[in-house]
């Protein structure tokens, strides 16, 4: 995306690697001689040298990885910070639009923040997001497939760049599992690894093993607090740190309950760290063996319950948020949908509901649109569902409910015809299937 901007607009491009500090300025030196067509390399002295002639060009001027630069040169920010000073020859002189960039989200969020030498210099932030579920079916070409676009989706996610690494094509439902076998769990395929260096290129992290820890125990199926410090064998107060890291940088994000403040639940921000956890890495030797037919056919069940099934909720509540229409929601627009817990007297627990739809008014506060129970088993969905939703329906909290709120059932795999027969002669449920979920709304 940046080289082309800086190919559409004539700016300067510098991709830094990871080397000393002499040998970037040298890399710099020699990029920045091409571009502006000297027949010789240019040599810089120091970064401020190096700053000053890059803000003397037009057009953007655009740093990759700066994050490796700040490693060996710590002191750059500050270095920025003088040159991009009100009253420097840049600011007042020069017509350079400078963009640092970088997939280390702590360094690049930590530039502009609190006392931060670069705190105010900087006119816009932008983080690259994967895409959504549906422009990644499109990019992958699969729309018209919904169940495969969902597979993949629930394994690799939608960041772009793994459409190329996984061999520039979607695979067909035919070759699915070959598919699987030959790039995600391939030794000699880059995405085999993919998950594990997402940990490790961020500085933030520098004990791997407990992070790691914690990352394994939420895709488990380890969503509160308190659970994942017991499967790690540690007190809750003990894990904050790694939890707090891992939502800064982006690989875990917390889910509050839509109900009860303080009491959220954690989710994996990336699938294709949840499939290196329970897959990759749990049977590493024998992929390494070259068995990853045989690891892909064992690892079916988890595939399943602890995969295919969270990130099915996980559309779902992105479905009701951003495509469901009015008339869906009983005539109204979600504000925020999350999942929640509560209490039922006649059964003595809790209960999850996968999805509570929200609407927030200043004037009214908060009030429950629908509630939604997500199924990815291999069975279509039954009465029962609808009449376990029924229940929850009237558990919700009195004073979040004005009118009574829609019934959503999601499934993977369809709906038995009786469960399609009552919902079509009831106004108050909704039935979405894949081909819903991806194409309706």
């Amino acid at each position: 995306m940046l080289r082309l901007v800086a190919a559409a607009t004539g700016g300067f491009i510098f991709g830094v690697r990871q080397l000393t500090e002499a040998q970037n300025l040298t890399e710099l030196g020699a990029a920045y001689a091409r571009h502006i067509g000297s027949p010789s390399p240019v040599v810089f002295g120091s970064w401020r040298d190096a700053l000053k002639a890059l803000l003397r060009l037009s057009g953007p001027v655009i740093i990759d990885e700066f994050p490796h630069l700040v490693a060996t040169t710590p002191s750059l920010p500050s270095e920025l910070q003088h040159a991009l000073s009100p009253m420097s020859e840049a600011k007042q002189h020069g017509n350079a639009r400078l963009i640092l960039c970088g997939s280390a989200l702590s360094t690049m969020r930590g530039l502009p923040d609190g006392r931060a030498p670069l705190r105010g210099r900087h006119s816009m932030e932008l983080v690259v997001r994967p895409f959504w579920y549906r422009e990644a079916a499109g990019f992958w070409g699969l729309d018209g497939d919904p169940d495969l676009a969902f597979r993949v989706n629930a394994l690799v996610g939608g960041t772009p760049a793994y459409l190329g690494m996984c061999g520039g094509g979607p695979p067909s439902a035919a070759d699915f599992d070959a598919w699987i076998c030959g790039t995600l769990l391939n030794p000699a395929n880059a995405m085999f690894r993919e998950g594990n260096q997402l940990l490790q290129e961020e500085p933030e992290i520098t004990d791997p093993t407990s992070y790691a820890g914690v990352l394994a125990a939420v895709s488990m199926g380890r969503v509160r607090r308190s659970e994942i410090a017991a499967t790690l064998g540690r007190a809750a107060t003990a894990i904050a740190h790694p939890l707090a890291g891992l939502e800064n940088v982006g690989l875990l994000e917390r889910v509050e309950d839509a109900f009860r403040a303080k009491r959220g639940t954690y989710r994996i921000a990336d699938p294709i760290i949840r499939f290196s956890q329970l897959v990759v890495q749990r049977d590493e030797g024998r992929l390494v063996r070259g068995e990853a037919k045989r690891v892909w056919a064992d690892a079916a069940d988890t595939v399943a319950s602890k995969i295919y099934g969270p990130h099915l909720e996980d559309l779902a509540r992105e479905w009701v948020l951003a495509h469901a229409s009015e008339e869906t929601m009983g005539g109204g627009r979600a504000s925020w949908v999350r999942p929640a817990t509560v209490a039922c007297a006649e059964h003595k627990q809790g209960h999850e509901i996968d999805v509570v739809a929200m609407e927030s008014s200043a004037f009214t506060g908060d009030r429950v649109l629908a509630i939604g129970e997500v199924k990815a088993t291999g069975k279509p969905v039954g009465v029962a569902e609808l009449s376990r939703l029924g229940h929850l329906r009237d558990l919700l909290p009195p004073d979040r409910v004005t009118t009574p709120p829609k019934l959503l059932l999601f499934s993977r795999t369809g709906f038995v015809p009786d469960l399609t027969t009552e919902a079509a002669g009831r106004s108050d449920v909704e039935l979405v299937d894949l081909n819903r979920l991806y194409n309706g709304d």
